[in-house]
């Protein structure tokens, strides 16, 4: 296995100017991550903070009791209760068998500079993950996708609730799943890993009633060595250790709003698009009453807090009160969630995918607002594995991995297929198409006016024909082809699927089915470096 930095683009401008600290985004964050000692200065400014540490891991512990086990957790739950510790955090929606490779690449991220941060600074440094299953979008973790008859398949798991139910309260039936698993590697096809890697799957499925739990516990056993340690935000006894953080953005959500709004002002001015969408009114929290969640928002008439279909109100006594006897009832929203994280643990550095840094652009005032910085904001490492069969057939045809994963292969795709095309044959049937359209013409300038739409009706019949006939022609020059043109295909499907960064479709457990369980301790040996470059794998 082999790592090789290249140079791939951000997927939007923002997140590219935040990479190399240009103006003007590198003053919308607090740190500048190029600086050496960023991250000495992020720990000196932490170590003048308090935090709940005995009570956070007590939390922490309470939660992954009922997942996969190891000293490294242990050991890492122990540095935590450590005044002079720290912590890399990122998260992400619990997905189905994980979810995209990204969320991988996240946990990777993590785990990779805790450790690396942890023996420059000499002080603990805990690599945490923050599972957002207070989400309620089940339409974004319910599939994955994999190869099906030489294209890629959307395999969703069930429609799901019609309500805004948070993930971590959708329960599944365990005969259903273990079903939906077996279809799944039924399209990336049976190895010599496949029993032992289902075996394992089946043990998280049956010890877990909720898809965060199955995520939690698929996560927990891949990373248990490294000591990653995992909380739920919709967890109910870290919602008590929230309580006072909820209050004072009650207490505060004008405030908040309206530093919210003027960064966006701000960021407008430089032709950068507002990533969250905010109302002056916002509170930015979510009423959840077990089935429902509802986005609270200041009504001036009725002088209290609606959520945004109507169905609830409360004034902001009621929010208090609910508050100390039922905080389960909270959650956060996209403003809300980076604050309450950087309060609840001493993050070192957050790590963020593209978008991420866009959002979090956003919010350096209300952080400022509440007397908090802002974190370091460090990109997450985007990788893609390529396989020998790949670069093989790659090389063959003169191309580069480079090229694919930046452009696709459109344009070679065309030509390769202007080259081997029968091009007498469809001259001929385009002349043919032009001369019976002229004629037609003519034929509908003499007609009786009675006659034209059955004219047309006739030219349309005769021109479908010869689009059935050029359709025939190129079908029988592809399967002449088809060795060559499935080869590029196959290419860009593994490395550029349906135009998309390979992270974005493909999962974990395509390649572990293929190179075993052994195959993200592998990826973990490597040297990675946070230089905003692509990580190109060869596999």
């Amino acid at each position: 296995m082999e790592l090789e930095n290249i140079s791939i683009p951000a997927t939007n401008r923002f997140a590219s100017l935040y990479l190399e600290q240009e103006e003007p985004v590198n003053h919308f964050f607090h740190y500048d991550i190029k600086e050496k000692t960023v991250f000495k200065k992020r720990m000196e400014d932490l170590h003048n903070r308090n935090f709940a540490r005995q009570e956070l891991v007590k939390c922490i512990e309470q939660y992954m009791d009922r997942f996969p086990k190891s000293n490294e957790i242990q050991q890492s739950l122990n540095k935590l209760q450590q005044d002079d510790s720290l912590v890399v955090i990122g998260g992400q929606q619990a997905g189905l068998l994980t979810g995209p490779l990204y969320t991988i690449h996240k946990i990777i991220s993590i785990i990779i500079l805790a450790r690396e941060q942890e023996e420059k600074l000499k002080c603990p440094v805990i690599p945490v993950f923050w599972i957002a299953g207070e989400d309620h979008d089940y339409l974004e973790v319910n599939h994955v996708y994999a190869e099906s008859e030489r294209s890629i398949k959307k395999i969703s798991y069930a429609e799901g609730p019609i309500d805004k139910r948070m993930v971590s309260d959708l329960e599944f039936d365990k005969e259903h799943m273990q079903k939906w698993v077996n279809k799944v590697f039924e399209h990336f096809g049976e190895t010599l890993e496949t029993k032992k890697i289902m075996k394992s799957i089946d043990e998280a499925i049956n010890h877990s009633r909720t898809i965060v739990d199955f995520f939690t516990y698929l996560v927990v056993d891949m990373f248990k060595k490294y000591g990653l340690l995992v909380i739920d935000s919709a967890d109910k006894q870290l919602r008590e250790l929230e309580k006072p953080f909820f209050r004072n953005m009650i207490e505060n959500y004008e405030k908040i709003t309206e530093q919210v709004l003027k960064q966006q002002n701000i960021i407008n001015g430089f032709d950068f698009p507002n990533t969250i969408d905010i109302s002056e009114n916002a509170l930015n929290l979510f009423y959840y009453d077990g089935h429902e969640r509802q986005l609270l928002e200041y009504n001036k008439v009725k002088n209290g807090f609606v959520g945004k279909s109507g169905d609830c109100f409360f004034t902001r006594d009621d929010l208090l009160t609910l508050l100390e006897e039922k905080p389960e009832a909270f959650s956060n929203n996209v403003v809300t969630r980076p604050i309450m994280q950087e309060s609840l643990f001493p993050t070192l550095a957050f790590i963020a995918g593209p978008g991420e840094i866009a959002y979090w652009g956003e919010l350096k005032l209300a952080f400022e607002i509440l007397n908090i910085l802002m974190p370091p904001i460090i990109p997450r490492l985007n990788i893609t594995f390529l396989e020998r069969s790949i670069e093989s057939d790659i090389k063959h045809l003169n191309l580069t991995a480079e090229k694919i994963i930046r452009n696709g292969l459109e344009m070679e795709r065309q030509e390769y297929w202007n080259s081997i095309k029968d091009q007498t044959t469809e001259t001929i049937i385009d002349e043919t198409s032009v001369f019976l359209e002229k004629q037609y013409q003519s034929l509908k300038n003499s007609a009786d006016k009675s006659l034209l739409p059955i004219v047309e009706k006739n030219l349309q019949f005769h021109l479908k024909q010869l689009e059935f006939l050029q359709r025939k022609a190129n079908l029988l020059t592809m399967q002449k082809n088809d060795n060559s043109l499935e080869r590029l295909n196959r290419m860009e499907r593994l490395l550029r699927p349906n135009g998309a960064p390979q992270e974005r479709l493909w999962n974990i457990y395509y390649f572990m089915n293929k190179y075993g369980e052994e195959f993200l301790n592998q990826i973990m040996q490597l040297n990675y470096v946070f230089d905003g470059t692509h990580k190109l794998i060869r596999i």
